[in-house]
This record gives structure tokens, C-alpha cells and sequence, in this order.
């Protein structure tokens, strides 16, 4: 299609993410044009769905507390979870300028960041892990300050609300897990929920951002303060190359078909393949069809900059242990007669809380990462195509933790069961009936579980041994607060299925986050960011915020590099290892 008009820009950044406005707001303050095009009619991509948080080592407010952390252990840790695809150069590139990042964006934008002192890696006691320090995540945001733009926020997962409200993660999850148990957190829940009343009324919606939506609502505000436009519903059409050079793109925007000319270049930040059945099915083993996962990223995130990148030579990576980050969710009726997806972080580190199989065996130690808990499921499945599993607990147990998208007590069980989202079994053979699971290995199990459970011990799979585990437990339970026996009945069960966080498998590039092609040449004016950049992870899932912290290193690089400024933010692809 001709275009009807042609705009030109230094940089056209493709995609309103984390990853995105990260690039676009370092090239805007480096004193470049800068325009972000975003597909969907809402801006903040899967960042705005997200828990937010940024995996970045030793970063500044760590430091601040105390943290004895140092590169040299950041990278002994990322070489130990990459193997054989430990790309040095990135790694050493993001080190660098992790750090340099955080301090950027909170000295010159909106971003405010809040530590998570004991959130730890996910794998701490390997070669460099840590307990904590790693992670940040941005500090809640009062969404009235984007004005009327806030229409154009991405909302939150409804899944993960209460209510539609957002619940930040770290101590305010706690004063809800004991509303009922402390009159300090039923004080602050209910100022929380008086001021989401008045919101509801006054705005209709919470205006109380937190995780991945203070995030974005941040970002966003310092992009509109530094006048750089935000195109919505205006998908990227194709790539404009003269001269073996990318050199903009095609838009088909509100107006028409829009020529975007770009004097610098395009970046690539339109968040992955996770909703793109073909990828997928390419990708994932236990998708054999594409449609045997179920992804909580938003239904706009198709591959599109993948895409993008591979007709004009790019490529993407091939290989990966993992092509994504896997998380199990459980899918949550609607009354439209859907379903959506709730990813579960926490809820199986609670102590009284167990997964098993169509098998009724055990499988893994629950209270690890949810990218190692899905592995675990795939595997334990075997050749049965179905890939699930259910979370047991018993009655004392949801209704002081919930479980899943049920909520603790006071919230009532009963919309949950009549809609089968929740099981209930009198006992737990009856249970095991209607799961279709095999009921005498299943009560075996228990039986087995609970036996060392009432000790708080698990000798089977050691819930409770690592850092991680113990952040996810309920530190109030005694001796183990990830370990507690299933006895009290009735008894209940949510079933899980493999979904992600994001996809790892993007577009080779270099430590400048610059596309290269399949020779290991820079393709001119093309970068990419966030998802559609292949992630330094080597296919693995090291801490909370490894997809968001490296999406914002890398758009803090690129940008910095399209504006030539890169004397103390230079790539380290030449220099020696540390």
C-alpha cells in the first residue's frame, strides 16, 4: 500500500513495554526525535501485566543496604544457568550497565525503585547466587498524574486483582494474607480498599498503580513529559531498508499508511512471540498443536518484531534448553464464557500445599521457581498429551492462603466451586474421583507427605531448603515455613498447565542490542529490545526480573548507543572477561 504521509524521526522504537520506553526515553534525553508505535489501542505491553520486577546485580540501592554482591559472582551465577549458551560479551554488557541504568532513569525520570532485600534468586545456592538484593521492583504510582492518558494504561491481568484492584507485592501481600490476624493489616487493607472505592467512583478504575503497571505508568509519564509520541493501535507494517540499511518503517496508523523515515534507527520491542500458535508450536514440546499453553501476555504479542527483524536478516536464536519462561496458571471462568489465566507464583511455597499428577505421585519440590516447576510438570507427564497437574491442600490450608484466584478467608469458596475452578472432596479418595487421578497412590502420597510434614520436614523433594523457598513460605509457620500436612478435610484442588512469562527465543544481537544476521554482521539501524532481543539467560530462569531488568540494560544501551553516547556505557564485546 503507498503511503498517504511521511513522518521522520531519529528513532522509531516498535513497542510500548518496558523494553521500549526504556530506549525511547534514554535516545529522548540524549537530545534525540524519538516516536513509539504500538500495535494494540492500549500502551505498556506484557510489562504492564507483569509482577515488575527487574533483576539487577548490584544495583544501587542494594548497595545502599549493605549487599556484598559484585560482578565477578553476577557472572560466575549467569555462567553457571546459560552452559553451553553463556553469551559473554552481553552478559558483561548488561553487568555494566545495569547499574548505570537504575541510577539514569531514577536521577532523570519519573522511575522510582523499591529494593527487595530478601527476594532471592531463584537458584541460590549455586556458583554466585545470592539470598537476595538482586531485584527491584518500581515503588506504587498514582496513576491520576498521566491524566487523561491513564485511558490509554494497559489495566492489570484481571486474573491477579482482587476486585480489580492491585495488590503490590513483598509486605502488602502480607497484610492481606493476614487481614484477618492483625488489626495493623486489617488497618491497612482497609484504607487500601477505601481508597479504591473512591477511585472506582471518581475514575472508574484503581488509580493506585503497582508492579508492572507503576512501571509502566512511570515510564509512560516521563515519555509524555519529554513530548515523545505514543502511537496506539498503529502496528508496524514492514521494515524500509535502503542502501543495506533499515532506515524506518511502514506504520498503518488512524491517518492512513505512514512512511516513518528514521535518521538513526528502528528498535524492535514488541514483546515476543507468546501469543503466536505457529512459534509456539515450532518451540514448545509440549505444544505439540500451539494451542497447548496458555500465555497471559496480551493477545497483540504475535512475533510481529521477530518477524520484522528475520525478513530483513535477522535471526533468531535456536537451541535454547528453553524457548520461554514458563509459569503454571491455572484458567479462571468468566462470565462471558472464557477463561483467563492466573499465574502461580506463591500460593505453592505455602506450607500445607502440594502438587501432583494424573499419577497422584509428587513431582517436584513445589515451593521452587515456577519456570522449574513447569519443566518438572512436562517431564513428569511422560507421553500423556495432557501436561497438567493439581494443587492439593485442605481445608485450614486455602482458607488461611487461598489458592490460586481463590482468596483467604473471609472471601467466600463457593463462586469458585460452582464454577469448577475449585474441587472439593469430602475425603481425599473422593477427590481423587473427581480429578480422574489414581485414587489409592494419590492417598498414598498424603499419607507419605503428611508423615514427615507434621516434623516440618520433606525428605522427598526438601521444600524449604533454599532462600527462595523460605521467601515464598509463611515465615509465621514453625519449624518450616514451607511445610505443613494435609489433614484437616474437606480437601480441594486447582489444576495447572504450562503458560510463560514472556519468550527468551528473539533476534540474535550484539552488546549494543544491534540485530546482527545470520554471519554475525550488524545489520545497519536495526536493534531490538525486551523480548524480541534474544535473552542472555541461555534459556534458563535465574531470579524474579530477568526478563524486565535485562528489557530495560539493553533499551538503556541501545538508546545511548543511537544517540553516540557511549564513553561510560560502551559495549564490553572487546574487552577481557572478569
Amino acid at each position: 500500500m503507498k503511503p498517504t504521509k511521511t513522518v521522520t524521526c531519529d528513532v522509531l522504537v516498535v513497542g510500548s513495554g518496558a523494553g521500549g520506553f526504556a530506549t525511547a526515553l534514554t535516545a529522548r534525553l540524549h537530545g534525540l526525535d524519538v516516536i513509539i508505535t504500538e500495535k494494540e489501542p492500549v500502551f505498556g505491553g506484557t510489562t504492564a501485566r507483569s509482577g515488575g520486577w527487574m533483576w539487577i546485580p548490584c544495583n544501587p540501592l542494594a548497595k545502599r543496604e549493605g549487599f556484598k554482591d559484585s560482578r565477578e559472582a553476577a557472572r560466575t551465577y549467569l555462567q553457571h544457568e546459560a552452559g553451553n549458551h553463556f553469551d559473554a560479551a552481553r552478559v558483561d554488557a548488561f553487568l555494566e550497565n545495569g547499574p548505570k541504568m537504575v541510577e539514569f532513569f531514577q536521577e532523570k525520570t519519573e522511575m522510582d525503585f523499591t529494593l527487595g532485600p530478601a527476594f532471592s534468586d531463584y537458584h541460590p545456592d549455586a556458583p554466585g547466587g545470592m539470598p537476595g538484593g538482586r531485584s527491584v521492583v518500581a515503588t506504587p504510582y498514582d496513576g491520576r498524574k498521566l491524566g487523561k492518558e491513564i485511558a490509554r494504561l494497559r489495566p492489570p491481568l484481571k486474573e491477579i486483582t482482587f476486585l480489580g484492584m492491585m495488590i503490590g507485592s513483598g509486605k502488602e501481600l502480607l497484610h492481606f494474607f493476614n487481614v484477618t490476624r492483625s488489626v495493623k493489616s486489617a488497618a491497612y487493607v482497609g484504607v487500601l480498599l477505601a481508597k479504591y472505592g473512591r477511585d472506582l467512583v471518581s475514575h472508574g478504575r484503581a488509580m493506585r498503580l503497582t508492579n508492572g503497571n507503576a512501571l509502566i505508568g512511570r515510564l509512560a509519564k516521563s515519555a509524555l513529559d519529554q513530548n515523545i509520541p505514543i502511537w496506539t493501535s498503529s502496528p508496524v507494517k514492514d521494515l524500509i531498508v535502503r542502501d543495506g540499511a533499515v532506515k524506518g518503517a511502514l506504520v498503518q496508523t488512524e491517518d492512513g499508511m505512514t512512511e516513518v523515515l528514521t535518521r538513526r534507527g528502528v528498535v524492535l520491542a514488541a514483546g515476543g512471540f507468546p501469543q503466536d500458535l505457529l512459534r509456539r508450536k515450532e518451540l514448545f514440546p509440549h505444544a505439540p498443536t500451539g494451542a497447548e499453553h496458555w500465555s497471559p501476555a496480551p493477545p497483540g504479542n504475535t512475533g510481529d518484531g521477530i518477524r520484522l527483524g528475520e525478513r530483513v536478516g535477522g535471526k533468531a536464536i535456536e537451541g535454547l534448553p528453553n524457548a520461554a519462561a514458563w509459569v503454571p496458571v491455572s484458567l479462571v471462568p468468566r462470565r462471558d464464557g472464557t477463561s483467563g489465566p492466573f499465574p502461580h507464583f506463591i500460593d505453592r511455597g505455602k506450607p500445607g500445599v502440594i502438587a501432583v499428577t494424573k499419577s497422584g505421585k509428587r513431582f517436584t519440590n513445589e515451593a521452587n521457581s515456577y519456570h522449574d516447576f513447569v519443566q518438572a510438570m512436562v517431564n513428569a507427564c511422560g507421553d500423556n498429551p495432557e501436561k497438567a497437574a493439581w494443587l492439593i491442600v485442605d481445608h485450614p490450608t486455602i482458607r488461611r492462603y487461598g489458592l490460586g484466584f481463590v482468596k483467604p478467608f473471609p472471601v467466600p469458596l463457593t463462586p469458585a466451586l460452582q464454577n469448577g475452578y475449585l474441587v472439593k472432596g469430602r475425603t481425599l479418595r473422593e477427590l481423587a474421583e473427581k480429578l480422574g487421578i489414581d485414587a489409592a497412590t494419590f492417598e498414598q502420597t498424603v499419607e507419605t507427605y503428611n508423615r514427615d510434614a507434621r516434623r516440618g520436614e520433606d525428605p522427598q523433594f526438601k521444600r524449604g531448603s533454599t532462600a527462595y523457598n523460605r521467601y515464598l513460605g509463611d515465615p509465621d509457620h514453625k519449624p518450616n515455613p514451607c511445610v505443613g500436612p494435609i489433614e484437616n478435610g474437606p480437601f480441594y484442588a486447582v489444576k495447572v498447565v504450562p503458560g510463560d512469562l514472556g519468550t527468551f527465543a528473539g533476534l540474535r544481537t550484539d552488546a549494543d542490542a544491534r540485530v546482527i544476521d545470520e554471519s554475525g554482521n550488524v545489520i545497519p539501524g536495526l536493534y531490538a529490545a525486551g523480548n524480541d532481543m534474544a535473552s542472555i539467560m541461555g534459556g534458563n530462569y535465574p531470579g524474579g526480573g530477568i526478563t524486565l531488568g535485562p528489557a530495560m540494560t539493553f533499551g538503556f544501551i541501545a538508546g545511548r548507543h543511537l544517540a553516540g553516547a557511549t564513553a561510560d556505557a560502551a559495549s564490553t564485546a572487546d574487552r577481557p572477561a572478569a
